[in-house]
């Protein structure tokens, strides 16, 4: 991802949901330690995960359930509907935010508090012995507790607001927006502080998910008045400690939002999504060394079969060779990609990459 001359690109991949993971059981009558190997035999890839949720978080409850759904609030104080089957396949129906005022985001502002201890893992220090010790790739990101991840700066506006009420908010709270942008950037970068100073960190996963199947779900202009400033800051202090990689999650056609995703120091984009129409070899076309690329293998491809795989890898390889792109599937490995189909992908990505 620095453009140097490498013995091959790395061997990474995304995790399948559990879903898959059971029917990949069902399929090869094998264990789930067996049908899972892959991720044995990719690079050593470790995760330093941070909380950036409320602390103390809200109290995890069931408000009501049926044969069918129950409807929970979640540790961020989020309100949803979720079925009891098929969670990884369908979205919740969002209900209630926390956030609806000005006054709502006063009573929970403390619960950002970036010096809670409780924000790193009790064996945080083993955590970073053991990194070191295995020369492993460390990525740097927040805890999932709830539908936010972190650090980001939209993502956090939208767990707090909501999705449709972030938007308006936009044009009629931006006072607000503003506000709570202004803190979760000196939040994130406290709490950030100690990790990128005491961890062998590799790279940082901003997280945002700020874009559709058809585009952004805010207007250049609103990033550019409302994070642009804020990214620059956030990206400084990342580079400060040492830490060039910072790659940007968010789902969806990127394309208006990567020009300005660049001048606020972020590195790339994690991971290309194929079904929203991203192009990579168009972006590299376009950006040369300027953007650097992971994921962009088509997911709906491996559920084809093995002309299409090849297709998608022999499309895709050659892009990794040159360097800045790290070839994965788009996304987690949905049901609907076999297991012998995902192996057949897996050891066709290895022979192309040379490993």
């Amino acid at each position: 991802m620095q453009w140097k001359p490498v013995d091959r690109p790395p061997l990474l991949e995304w995790g399948p949901w559990e879903t898959t993971i059971q029917c990949w059981m069902r399929e090869s009558g094998q264990s789930r330690e067996a049908v899972l190997r892959y991720l044995r035999e990719a690079d050593l890839e470790c995760s330093a995960v941070l909380d950036f949720g409320m602390r103390p978080p809200v109290e995890e409850r069931i408000l009501s359930e049926d044969e069918i759904s129950r409807i929970r609030v979640d540790p961020m104080g989020l309100v949803y509907r979720e079925f009891k089957r098929g969670r990884e396949t369908s979205m919740p129906e969002f209900i209630q935010f926390p956030v609806r005022n000005a006054d709502d985001w006063k009573k929970l502002k403390p619960r950002f508090d970036p010096a809670d201890a409780g924000r790193y893992p009790a064996d945080w220090a083993g955590q970073v012995a053991l990194w070191r010790r295995e020369g492993a790739i460390v990525r740097l990101y927040g805890a999932s507790n709830s539908y936010y991840w972190g650090p980001s700066l939209y993502g956090f506006a939208r767990a707090m607001l909501g999705d449709e009420q972030v938007l308006y908010a936009f044009y009629d709270a931006p006072a607000l927006v503003h506000e709570m942008m202004e803190t979760v950037t000196d939040f994130c970068i406290a709490v950030l502080h100690k990790a990128l100073r005491e961890a062998p960190v590799t790279w940082v996963q901003l997280w945002e998910d700020m874009c559709f199947n058809g585009g952004p779900l805010i207007s250049p202009a609103l990033f550019r008045t409302f994070m642009l400033p804020r990214y620059k800051r956030l990206t400084e202090a990342i580079r400060e400690s040492g830490v060039e990689l910072i790659l940007l999650d968010s789902d969806g056609e990127v394309s208006q939002l990567i020009p300005l995703w660049l001048e606020a120091g972020i590195s790339g984009v994690y991971p290309m999504e194929q079904a929203a129409g991203n192009d990579i070899s168009a972006y590299r076309r376009q950006y040369g060394k300027g953007l650097l690329m992971t994921g962009g293998i088509d997911k709906r491809a491996l559920a084809q079969g093995r002309a299409a795989i090849d297709r998608e890898l022999e499309a895709k390889i050659p892009l990794a060779l040159e360097g800045g792109y790290i070839p994965t599937i788009d996304h987690a490995i949905p049901p609907d990609v076999s297991y012998d189909n995902f192996y057949y992908y897996w050891e066709r990505k290895q022979a192309l990459l040379g490993v």
